[in-house]
């Protein structure tokens, strides 16, 4: 039964996934539909207004250029299983950053300076899928295990430890037997 439900949950939030996915084309050409020349847009839960652009179209499309390619790299970053998967994380900070421009400015500076905050994320990021890289490939394909060589050294630790207890015990045994 909580297995049935926990497939049908999966199916559904899938199901929501690839709707959006597929409606993607319709949102980002919606810019087209908006009449030239108007400064505000009134929309069911908010008003648009041009922020700076030329008219309110002008900023729809704006931050449609931004949002549909974010919220797609958004839905592969969470849903993919390859190791590489941390890279998508660059391209996430740069539409997010321009997007947040765009609503945050004048229209003047929109796409400029985003790449000093790109520059900073991709210093992080890309260490990390290099050291991932690195691990990956000596295991896979120099056939160096790490955590199998920390298992041998401790055994070695362990083996020379119990040599020199018994170096003590045998010297402990002839000096008793000396004395007897």
């Amino acid at each position: 039964m909580k297995e049935r439900k926990q497939i049908r949950n999966k199916l559904i939030l899938e199901g929501i996934l690839a709707l959006v996915i597929a409606i993607t084309p319709i949102v980002f050409y919606s810019y087209k539909y908006i009449p030239d020349g108007k400064e505000k847009i009134d929309l069911l839960i908010f008003s648009l207004t041009s922020n700076g652009f030329g008219d309110a179209g002008t900023a729809l499309y704006y931050y449609l250029t931004k949002l549909v390619p974010l919220v797609l790299l958004v839905f592969w970053f969470v849903t993919c299983k390859n190791w590489w998967y941390h890279t998508i994380l660059i391209p996430i900070s740069m539409y997010a950053f321009q997007l947040y421009s765009s609503f945050a400015s004048d229209s003047s500076k929109v796409d400029e300076n985003e790449i000093l905050y790109i520059v900073a994320v991709t210093m992080v990021i890309v260490p990390i899928v290099y050291f991932i890289r690195i691990k990956l490939f000596d295991k896979h394909v120099h056939g160096i295990d790490l955590d199998s060589m920390n298992t041998e050294l401790q055994i070695l630790k362990e083996k020379e430890e119990l040599r020199k207890e018994r170096e003590k015990l045998e010297q402990r045994h002839q000096t008793l037997s000396k004395k007897m």
